[in-house]
C-alpha cells in the first residue's frame, strides 16, 4: 500500500479514500480523514529523514498522528514508508478486578508507557510487575509462570531471538550482567501478550473461578434450604 505526499493532490495511497485504523481515544476501528500534510515544497528542500502527518477520526473527530519515515524523494512526489509510528496507541484493556492492589498500579503504569509507544519503560515496568507478582506467589508460583512461558512459546510458535528478550526481561534479575535489554516494537509486542496471559492464568482466572464456584454453593444451599424446612412440617 505505497503512500505519497503529491505535488499537487496531498496525502495519496493505494486505497483512496479508506485509510483506517484503531482510534487511541475512542478504541473504534475507522477511517481516517488527513486534515495536516506537510507541504510538498518543504519536504523537497530540506528532506528530513521522516515526516509526520494529522488525521481526524471519523467517529468521535478526535486528532490522530503519525509519524512517517521518508522512503524516497522524487520530482512530483515523496513516498512514505508503510511502516509508519502511531505518537498514541489505542489503550490495551485488561480485567484488573482480581489483581492485588500494587500489581495493579504497576501494569496500569506499564499499559500507560505502551499507548504512549514507549516501550523499552513498558519492558521496565513489566520487570517491576512480573517482580512483584514472584514476591506474592513465592518461588513455587514464579517456577509454574516459567513453565507457562514456555508454553505460551511453543503454541504462539514465538521465534528463539524474541522469546529470549522476553526471558531475560521477565526472569532476569536487575543486577544482571547484561542488564535490561532493548525491546524492538515486535518484540515489546510479543511481552505484551505474554504479560497478559501470566495475569490472566495467576489471578483473573483464579477468582472468576473462585466467584463462580460461591456463587453455585449459595445456589444449591437456597435450593436445599426449603427441602430441609419442608420435612419438618
Amino acid at each position: 500500500m505505497p503512500m505519497f505526499v503529491d505535488k499537487n493532490e496531498g496525502f495519496q495511497h493505494d486505497h483512496g479514500q479508506h485509510f483506517a485504523l484503531t482510534c487511541a481515544s475512542c478504541g473504534v476501528f475507522a477511517h481516517m480523514t488527513p486534515v495536516a500534510v506537510p507541504c510538498f515544497d518543504e519536504l523537497s528542500r530540506y528532506k528530513p529523514p521522516e515526516t509526520g502527518l494529522v488525521f481526524r477520526c471519523d467517529n468521535c473527530n478526535a486528532p490522530v498522528f503519525l509519524r512517517f519515515p521518508v522512503k524516497s524523494y522524487g520530482e512530483n512526489r515523496v513516498e512514505l514508508s508503510t511502516n509508519f509510528i502511531e505518537v498514541e496507541r489505542p489503550r490495551e484493556n485488561f480485567d484488573f478486578t482480581y489483581l492485588p492492589e500494587e500489581t495493579e498500579t504497576l501494569f496500569r503504569e506499564a499499559l500507560d508507557c505502551y499507548s504512549m509507544n514507549a516501550l523499552n519503560a513498558f519492558a521496565s515496568m513489566c520487570r517491576r510487575t512480573i517482580q512483584r507478582v514472584f514476591m506474592d506467589l513465592g518461588e513455587t508460583g514464579k517456577m509454574r509462570i516459567f513453565e507457562q512461558c514456555n508454553e505460551i512459546r511453543d503454541m504462539a510458535e514465538v521465534e528463539g531471538a524474541t522469546f529470549n528478550v522476553v526471558r531475560r526481561v521477565l526472569f532476569d534479575t536487575d543486577a544482571a550482567r547484561e542488564g535490561m535489554p532493548v525491546v524492538t516494537p515486535t518484540e515489546a509486542g510479543v511481552l505484551m501478550e505474554f504479560m497478559r496471559d501470566i495475569l490472566y492464568e495467576s489471578y483473573v482466572r483464579k477468582g472468576r473461578l473462585q466467584q463462580a464456584m460461591m456463587m453455585r454453593r449459595y445456589v444449591a444451599e437456597q435450593v436445599d434450604t426449603p427441602q430441609k424446612n419442608g420435612s419438618h412440617g
